[in-house]
């Protein structure tokens, strides 16, 4: 009978670090992105955004639905991670600036 191990599974998802914010917190803010999933929404058909961010010095996940940051975050490259940016709100639209 095999083990375990010998199916040689690696974990590739990454569990972020620290407490959920809402991003009416961090609206107009500055933050650091490292990090993000997208994952089946549990709330809505289609994609919740996760990010990995660090606000005011605290890791912090921050969830969204919101489909301009979801086409926004897809095109940054792997290597551009950390990056600085700060959320808006423009037309009922949260978007990256």
């Amino acid at each position: 009978m095999k083990k375990f191990s010998d199916f040689n599974i690696t974990v590739e998802a990454e569990n972020f670090i620290g407490d959920k914010i809402r991003v009416t917190k961090i609206l107009n803010r500055p933050i650091i992105v490292h990090a993000f999933k997208l994952d089946p929404s549990k709330f809505y058909a289609g994609e919740s955004l996760a990010l990995q961010i660090e606000f005011e010095g605290q890791k912090r996940v921050v969830f969204s639905g919101s489909k301009r940051l979801k086409e926004q975050i897809k095109q940054v490259p792997k290597d551009g991670f950390p990056f600085h940016t700060t959320i808006i709100e423009e037309n009922d639209m949260h978007l990256f600036s």
